[in-house]
């Protein structure tokens, strides 16, 4: 079960890190569209921002994930008793 959960949570990371790249990638094919509605175009700025802010909190979690994971399969390969 242990092994499972932890292979869940790789992929989970993987797929975080892909969406935040994935918005990084998207941000400027949509912001033209987004610009020409007109209710956006005086805060352009800031949706701009959400946009990127988004994409950074993806890419971290997905790090942070990847990080936790790896550092517990590290602790879980030494075993319970290290002599260090």
């Amino acid at each position: 079960m242990a092994k499972n959960k932890k292979t869940v949570q790789l992929v989970w990371g993987i797929a975080l890190v892909l969406a935040g790249i994935g918005v990084f990638y998207r941000i400027p094919q949509v912001m033209p569209k987004i610009e020409q509605i007109k209710q956006f175009s005086s805060i352009m700025f800031f949706i701009r921002f959400c946009f990127y802010f988004l994409g950074v909190l993806l890419i971290g979690g997905g790090v942070q994930k990847l990080y936790n994971n790896y550092k517990s399969q590290k602790d879980s390969d030494e075993g319970p008793f290290t002599l260090s």
